[in-house]
């Protein structure tokens, strides 16, 4: 199975691109979609989705994995990062890629086993676990790549539970 794990935004967008096979993890591409801070954000929008079509188009995606986006203090943020949420779900479905969404809490027990975990026991898992030199950057590239893994892990046992009911 191959995964894009995706971490939203719409100044830098995390993406990271993991293949899992025979319980081995294999990271295949990290990095980010950065845009300009003072461009028309339309045109953030559009270099986003486009990027992201590109990403897709690239590898034999089975599933994209991205963050459930939660409402923080900062509502103009918020509704900023939904509008660029929605392009990358756009350029997931018109590619007929399904979604899946994970909180960060599912991330963690799923990367960590542990709920709580800092961001930096994340990383250095997800580093350790796809056989890294050093932990992604930027930060947002580290956190898609979690992001996958937690849906490699999800999905596993959802088959697993499937193959026990068949």
């Amino acid at each position: 199975m191959t995964v894009l794990g995706i971490d939203p935004g719409y100044a830098i967008v995390g993406c990271g691109v993991v293949e899992h096979k025979d319980n081995k993890f294999k990271m295949l591409e990290y990095g980010a979609i950065l845009t300009e801070a003072h461009s028309p954000f339309n045109e953030r929008l559009e270099k986003i989705f486009v990027e992201a079509d590109a990403l897709m188009k690239k590898y034999p995606i089975d599933a994209v994995s991205m963050e459930k986006l939660f409402f923080n203090t900062n509502q103009k943020t918020a509704i900023d990062v939904a509008q660029a949420r929605g392009v990358l779900v756009l350029a997931a479905q018109l590619n007929k890629i399904p979604i899946y969404e994970y909180t960060p809490l599912q991330v963690k027990m799923s990367v960590v086993g542990y709920g709580r975990a800092e961001k930096k026991q994340v990383q250095e898992m997800t580093r350790i676990m796809l056989n890294l030199e050093k932990i992604p950057k930027p930060d947002d590239a580290a956190d898609a790549l979690a992001m996958a893994i937690c849906h490699c892990h999800s999905a596993g046992s959802l088959l697993g539970a499937l193959k026990m009911k068949g």
